[in-house]
């Protein structure tokens, strides 16, 4: 049960400009310490007044305070090799991967959790999954949005998670609740995510108006596919206008799929490069080959 809970502030919305870090040390299954660091970020003396409303942290805070690539041989060895959790991992590993990067540092080697996916698996239909409507429903003290308190809440909130699933480590609790470990290595990364299981869900056929059918839409005769949502009109009705057109709807990409419509994306949902898995086995097939082509949602206004 030992685990690092991990939190960055940023000055901007560029994920390369930490302005504090916090680390909350969990052993044997207890909080034994946390520690935060306040750092110099590259945009300095900019902070961006929408990023200093959420933490308060200003430039007159940080003057004086070392810059990430200074600060990274005292972080290095309390992360390398370790297993760290952070709420929204994909937002903060992020953070640590473009600064690092920024700097010309190599990656650590550690592995990452997410709490935030943890927790909707752990609790699911919940209206809400932020770190602070967490905390209020398991009487944790929130962060406020400063890196020492938030990575303690997400810490408190991972032994949470554990004991929900009757789980003794953060490993075991992922494994439960179908979620990956993630990685982090020198060159590159995998995520940390859900995994989806689909067995057992079946398509529910749309009949299409033949007398739509349109030869000429790039669509006629075609399969598509849908990730994300539609600001448009709801995937049911996209759905309904390709069957409409004399194209089919696939529920998953596939190698015989000839289209992927690609909405707005849910950032909590998808992985760490913003895509979903639909959209990533796309741009795989698409690599090895497949005649299949991703559309923005205006692709396919236009061509319906």
């Amino acid at each position: 049960m030992d685990f690092i809970a991990l939190d960055f502030e940023t000055a901007t919305a560029d994920r390369d400009s930490p302005c504090e870090i916090g680390l909350t040390y969990v052993k044997e299954g207890q909080v034994v310490d946390t520690e935060s660091w306040l750092i110099k970020p590259r945009s300095f003396p900019y902070f961006a007044p929408f990023n200093v409303s959420i933490h308060g942290i200003t430039p007159q805070d940080v003057a004086d305070e070392p810059e990430f690539h200074d600060l990274w041989e005292v972080l290095r060895p309390r992360l390398e090799n370790n297993l760290i959790v952070a709420h929204n991992a994909g937002f903060d590993l992020s953070v640590l991967r473009r600064t690092l990067a920024s700097y010309s540092i190599p990656f650590p080697s550690l592995d990452y959790a997410c709490s935030y996916i943890m927790s909707r698996k752990a609790w699911p239909g919940l209206a809400s999954y932020n770190l602070k409507s967490l905390c209020s429903q398991h009487s944790i003290r929130p962060g406020h949005h400063r890196a020492a308190a938030d990575s303690r809440a997400c810490a408190e909130l991972t032994l949470k998670i554990l004991g929900q699933t009757q789980t003794s480590c953060v490993r075991e609790c992922s494994s439960k609740l179908r979620t990956s470990i993630g990685r982090l290595l020198d060159g590159g990364y995998t995520p940390s995510e859900a995994k989806r299981d689909y067995s057992g869900r079946g398509f529910n056929p749309i009949i299409g108006d033949t007398s739509k059918h349109n030869p000429e839409s790039i669509f006629f005769g075609r399969s598509v596919v849908f990730t994300g949502a539609l600001s448009s009109m709801t995937r049911a009705a996209a759905q309904q206008v390709i069957v409409d057109i004399g194209g089919a709807n696939h529920f998953g990409v596939r190698k015989d799929t000839d289209y992927l419509v690609v909405g707005q994306q849910d950032f909590r949902v998808v992985g760490e490069d913003g895509m979903s898995g639909k959209q990533e086995k796309a741009v795989s097939l698409i690599a090895r080959g497949a005649p299949l082509e991703i559309l923005s949602e205006r692709d396919f206004l236009c061509n319906i």
